[in-house]
């Protein structure tokens, strides 16, 4: 999909006497208010909060929140680029056993119809120096904020002929840049913005509204800045920071860098590995997937990502087991990587099986608008069937038998499955428990996820000898787990 940005605006300021003729005095009084015509770039940082989008530990519960120490945000507006880089570490919410919180760095780009981040090769040593990776799925979201910003949007709004309508003491400006999104900006009694609203595409959420309020304006070197913003994405906060400094008009460079102009997005693949008569373990990437053959048609466990990861698993299931249909699909969590290919198997005719926490969610979520980038799902107007369960439930079938157990108590997620295949003593589980290479380090201490999954294997009388994750480089026995979690040495590597 080519994602449409706003152009470069290095032409703004020449035509700004032509375009402010023909809009709305407020616009004109916000731009002089703001100095949007005179701000070529900035540069604002500060302190606060942000949320990690999509992984809500329950469909009911807002986005986990993670303390910032630094954030800094640079911008472009004549050539549409932007860099973010924040410091961060989880909250441990109240109640909740996470994982030790460990310091995050994250160093993001956009330029144009680009994006990348500069980050260390996973699994390196510390210390190791970070390389540009394409993030082609983040466009959007990232030239998105470049005209969320103050600035950003009244040059925005004066570029493409905004419309301005009195509202609340203020007024409401409005504009596209591209015939297909759509910025909606409000201006307060002071010509400050105070809010702007845009939607975005998400797998899951379909049309998303990202909300940006800003309050405290102070004058910065001239120009007028909020020194708090809280940005909202899928109706709960994304971030929270109190602004301390900002730059005007910096110096601000970020040139695509040569390998990744050069870049592909990664081909979609999927491997398959049999592990049992019947059973298939569907890999690829980073979420993997299995199918179960029964009687007259397949389960497939785990739709992720989105609607191409899905459509690249219902082909290669079609191909390993052809001539029947994909009946069930069984879902783990409602987390956004695990669930953004849910859709496409509604559209295959499967009915989604799941905890009876996720159904609502996702029948509210699904009937929302999915016209910005229409998937299967929004094109056939199928309705969604759901197959939901609290205790143990159980997929029959003479030959192979799919077992499903909510897993209790387990911090990552309160509406969360593993899946248990009796006759091939297969586990299936994504996010509990994430296998390390063979012979790499175990790290420590032991994730309290996967201690509380074991716990629930010997609760629930499992007999385990595979465990096909759903994320990991490779399948491993029961030993892997154990000694994960610090109670014996490691299985022989298969």
């Amino acid at each position: 999909m080519r994602i449409a940005t706003l152009p470069a605006l290095g032409l703004t300021i020449a035509l700004s006497a032509t375009a402010l003729a023909a809009h709305a005095a407020s616009l004109k009084e916000a731009a002089d208010v703001l100095g949007a015509s005179t701000t070529q770039s900035i540069e604002y940082s500060g302190t606060g909060r942000w949320f990690q989008f999509g992984q809500a530990p329950a469909p009911s519960l807002p986005w986990p929140p993670f303390d910032v120490s630094r954030y800094v945000a640079n911008i472009d507006y004549v050539n549409a680029a932007a860099r973010v880089q924040i410091v961060r570490k989880q909250q441990i919410e109240a109640g909740r056993n996470r994982p030790l919180p460990t310091e995050q760095r994250a160093d993001q780009y956009v330029n144009g119809n680009v994006a990348w981040n500069f980050a260390p090769p996973p699994n390196s040593a510390p210390g190791t120096a970070p390389v540009p990776s394409l993030q082609a799925a983040a466009v959007e979201e990232r030239s998105a904020e470049i005209w969320l910003s103050p600035q950003g949007f009244l040059k925005a709004a004066l570029a493409h002929q905004a419309t301005s309508k009195a509202s609340k003491g203020g007024a409401e400006i409005s504009f596209s840049p591209d015939g297909k999104h759509r910025y909606v900006g409000t201006l307060n009694a002071k010509n400050q913005l105070e809010k702007v609203q845009t939607w975005i595409d998400n797998p899951v959420l379909g049309d998303t509204l990202v909300e940006a309020r800003y309050s405290g304006y102070k004058d910065f070197n001239g120009v007028q800045f909020p020194t708090h913003i809280v940005r909202t994405q899928g109706g709960h906060p994304v971030l929270d920071i109190q602004v301390a400094d900002v730059k005007v008009n910096p110096a601000v460079q970020l040139p695509v860098p040569t390998e990744i102009a050069s870049a592909q997005a990664p081909a979609i693949t999927v491997a398959v590995n049999q592990l049992a008569d019947g059973v298939y373990y569907l890999t690829g990437g980073t979420h993997h997937s299995v199918a179960i053959e029964q009687k007259d048609h397949i389960v497939v466990v785990e739709g992720p990502l989105n609607e191409a990861r899905s459509q690249a698993v219902i082909a290669k299931v079609k191909e390993t087991i052809p001539g029947k249909p994909i009946k069930y699909l069984v879902n783990t969590h409602a987390h956004f990587d695990h669930a953004g290919g849910l859709r496409t198997f509604v559209a295959e005719g499967a009915t989604i099986v799941t905890h009876k926490d996720n159904e609502t969610y996702y029948k509210k979520v699904w009937a929302a608008p999915h016209k910005l980038n229409p998937d299967s799902l929004a094109e056939s107007r199928k309705t969604a069937r759901f197959e939901t369960f609290t205790g143990k439930h159980v997929l029959a079938d003479k030959d192979h038998p799919v077992e499903i157990y909510p897993i209790a108590d387990n911090s990552h997620n309160d509406a969360f499955a593993l899946i248990y295949l009796p006759k091939e003593k297969i586990l299936i589980e994504g996010d509990a428990y994430t296998p390390v290479a063979a012979n790499a380090p175990i790290p420590t201490p032991p994730n309290p996820y996967s201690v509380n999954l074991y716990d629930n294997i010997r609760k629930l009388k499992l007999d385990v000898e595979q465990i096909a994750a759903l994320h990991g480089p490779r399948v491993v026995k029961l030993a892997d787990l154990r000694a994960a979690i610090g109670l014996q040495e490691t299985a022989a590597a298969p």
